[in-house]
């Protein structure tokens, strides 16, 4: 699986610095991935839904590390060059529909 296209939208908060839209093999996307400030620098936090007992579930997920790393390196790299052509990383416009709650903790990768 290829990724032909990431979308960056940067958000400008303390811990939750942009959402990444990912395209697949001009063929499939995943909306709603987030880049988190965590104690050891940013990480990719998967598309969640919030469980009625107020847990968080990931929706989607890598299966293997060698893909998870692939896809967090790319992603990672389109936000720092995102950052870049914006270097105060001003808060963009999200349409409320694109925007997801973040929970409080936020587990890091597996």
């Amino acid at each position: 699986m290829k990724i032909t296209e990431i979308r960056i939208h940067l958000m400008g908060e303390e811990r939750l610095k942009a959402f990444a839209s990912v395209t697949f093999d001009d063929s499939f996307v995943v909306r709603n991935m987030k880049i988190i400030e965590g104690t050891k620098g940013v990480f990719l936090g998967m598309p969640t839904r919030k469980m009625s007992d107020g847990s968080y579930k990931d929706m989607v997920h890598p299966i293997n590390q060698e893909f998870r790393k692939y896809l967090e390196d790319n992603i990672i790299k389109a936000y720092q060059e995102e950052l870049a052509k914006s270097p105060e990383g001003a808060k963009s416009e999200v349409k409320a529909e694109d925007k997801e709650e973040i929970p409080a903790e936020t587990p890091a990768a597996e």
